[in-house]
């Protein structure tokens, strides 16, 4: 069964690639409620609850409200280390590694 937004949209998730993550902050301007810097230096994806998803691969929803920002902040990305997928087959959709 393919997991659905309320709309209709299929289900999207993001993920950071911190080996790749140059720590420019430009998804954290484009999506601050997505991502946010590390004291590190380097990006993270944010669970519902705000707090930072640290685990290598961790993926959080993509909200729709938010989606144009997100993918903003894939295209803009300079170290080509954001990916977008569905959650219902982890194809990407956005991101480096997008067909």
């Amino acid at each position: 069964m393919q997991q659905r937004t309320a709309d209709g949209d299929e289900a999207l998730e993001v993920w950071i690639d911190q080996d790749l993550c140059t720590g420019d902050g430009i998804c954290a301007q484009y999506a601050p409620e997505v991502f946010e810097l590390d004291i590190d230096g380097l990006a993270y994806v944010k669970g519902a609850d705000d707090e930072l998803l640290q685990e290598k691969g961790a993926a959080t929803p993509v909200p729709l409200a938010l989606l144009t920002d997100v993918v903003d902040s894939a295209r803009e990305c300079p170290g080509e280390c954001i990916h977008v997928r569905r959650v219902s087959d982890k194809v990407e959709r956005y991101g480096p590694d997008a067909g």
